[in-house]
Order: C-alpha cells, then structure tokens, then sequence
C-alpha cells in the first residue's frame, strides 16, 4: 500500500526554511554591524592619531617661542623663523602649522573698558545732546575715547566704503556688547534690539570670546564682515591694545592707519621702509616723518611695540583618512614660560 504524504511534513519543511532565512539575514546584520564597528573605531583611533599630532604641534610651538624670547625677547618681526609655515611628515599622514602674531590686529577686547568710562563717556555726550539729534553723533565722536577712534577709523579704511551711518552704529553697538551695563550708547544696541529679532539673542555684556562674535553685532553686514575680521582679533579676557609695527603686513595696513590717523596709503608706505628686521625700537617707528607730523597723544604712542605676548598657532593633522584642526592662543609670561590660554578645534 501507498501512503500519502503527510501534510505536516510540509509545514515542518516551510518552518524549516523560514528559520534558515531568519539566521541568515540576522549573521548578515551581525556582520554588517561587526563592520561598522570596526570602521567606527579604526575612525576613532585616527581622529586621536590626529588630535595628538595637533598638540604634539602645540608643545613644539610653545618650545620654540620660549626659546625665541629667550634668546631675542625684545625684538619680534617678520623674518624670524617662527613665521615660516611648518609642515612635518610623520607615519600615515603629516602636521603643518602656522603661528601668527596676535598683535598684528586690532584687539576687539581693547574697547572694553572695566571701569565702563568707555560708555560713560559716549553716553554723557548722548545726554547732553539729547535735544539735537542730528548733531549728537559728531559731539559724541569728538568726545570718545582714543581707542574707540581708533576702531572707527579702521571701519572706515576697511574696503567696500562702509556708509557712515553704519559706521557709527557698529561703533557703539560693538560698545554695548562689551560693557556690563543695558543702557544704549547713541546708535548702539542692548537686550531690546537683539530680543526683537527673527531668532532672538542677547548681548554678551563681557568680553569676545571670538572675534566671529562680530558677525552678531548690530549693524556689521555681510559684504564688509570677511574684509573686517581680516584686520581684527581677540584676545581672550584681555584689554591689550598693543601693536607690534614690526609684524602687521602692509595687506593689513589699515590696523596702522586706524591706530595713528594715517591714510592706507601712507600706512603701507611706512611699513615698505622699516626694513627685514623692522624697527629695532618703537621710538624708530613713531619717529617716521609721516607719524611725527601727525602728533600723537601719549595714549596713542603707548600703542606701539616692536615685541610680542600672543601667538595664535594654526594647526592641520592628517592620519590616514582622519584630518584634524586646531587653534591654539599661546600667551609669553613674564618668566618667559608659553601658556595657552584658549583652544579652539576648527578653521587652518
């Protein structure tokens, strides 16, 4: 006799394949994952390859100024070694840096005033005007502070023709940003105006942390912002305005022009004379013909240096596919020593 195949057998069968097809999908998942986490952590070893570099770039930075101080503390300029970009190969990728001087631009920070006269001084004028509109902002002009002068005229040598009238509002809101006080200063800018905008924020009321804080100043615009913060920096929780003549290129000649009243062409002019080591003393310097008739306030003269305390060091890192950037704020202490005084991981 035949049997007839039992249906069950059937079922078996199926259930059979389906689990076949279940384990097999979930080793192909098993190895997918298994993939994934070994590339995620073959990326993360060459991030911290690369991280590493980048301070191993930091530490030799900060042994070279220490040693270039040492041996030349008095006397910085622009064709000394530490101005040459540095690029060094190592196993699987490669370092290059940069160091630049930070006080080859105009330090935003510089117009913070810690016992607020700045403001004071800006809003005294204001009050007083308060019945004359259209000529408070020239009265307040005559009345600022030389430093805030100085930051008006670099916005006006900056190319692109800022119009004056936003000219004087970048001016004071800059000034509202860094003063402690919600009080605004003639066509400045506190809580209200940044409160009422699209995406509201508030004025940091401090000092820049960065001078891309500038972009969220009211009245800077897009078209002047790249050439602007070209000319200026940030120095970290410090006031210092102190230019070293010997190291702003003649690119950067507005910084000289903003600081002294010269024109950008005389500026240039003057920085195309001061020779390959630059001017041995600031005296030298303020000694020119074209910066002597200008006659200088004594604040104004207390400008200028031939030496350096800040750095700012540009660092790329590549290992294997991972690429890493850094920037780092090296500070020279009076013992000589190199700290750094601020990080930040972006930008060459």
């Amino acid at each position: 006799m035949h049997r007839r195949p039992s249906k069950q057998g059937g079922v078996a069968l199926i259930i059979v394949l389906m689990i076949v097809a279940i384990v097999s999908i979930l080793a192909t998942e098993m190895g997918s994952r298994l993939q994934l986490q070994i590339k995620r952590a073959s990326n993360i070893k060459d991030n911290n390859q690369a991280y590493w570099y980048a301070m191993s770039a930091e530490q030799y930075a900060r042994k070279s100024i220490k040693d270039l101080v040492e041996n030349d503390r008095d006397l910085i300029y622009l064709d000394q070694a530490w101005n040459q970009e540095f690029v060094f190969p190592v196993d699987g990728g490669g370092i290059e840096a940069k160091l630049v001087d930070m006080q080859s631009c105009f330090n935003l920070n510089a117009l913070r005033d810690p016992g607020g006269t700045s403001n004071n001084n800006t809003g005294t004028t204001a009050e007083a005007n308060s019945d004359t509109t259209t000529t408070a902002a020239s009265t307040a002009t005559t009345a600022l502070p030389d430093r805030v002068l100085a930051f008006q005229r670099l916005l006006e040598l900056v190319e692109g023709d800022i119009p004056t009238y936003n000219v004087e509002t970048i001016r004071d809101s800059l000034l509202d940003w860094l003063d402690e006080d919600d009080q605004p200063t003639q066509l400045g800018a506190e809580d209200g105006e940044y409160e009422s905008r699209q995406f509201p924020y508030l004025p940091a009321n401090n000092f820049m942390a960065h001078k891309s804080e500038l972009r969220l100043i009211h009245g800077v615009e897009v078209q002047w912002l790249e050439k602007l913060l070209e000319l200026v920096c940030v120095l970290p929780s410090d006031s210092l305005f102190l230019i070293n003549v010997n190291t702003v290129t003649e690119e950067n000649a507005a910084v000289i022009g903003a600081a002294t009243g010269l024109s950008l062409a005389d500026a240039q002019s003057v920085l195309a004379n001061r020779g390959a080591e630059g001017f041995q003393e600031a005296t030298d310097f303020l000694a020119e013909p074209a910066i002597t008739a200008l006659s200088l306030s004594d604040e104004q003269k207390e400008w200028f240096d031939v030496t350096t305390s800040y750095f700012m060091l540009h660092t790329r890192t590549k290992y294997n596919n991972a690429t890493f950037a850094m920037q780092s704020v090296l500070k020279i202490n009076e013992d000589n020593s190199v700290t750094v005084v601020s990080r930040e991981f972006s930008g060459f």
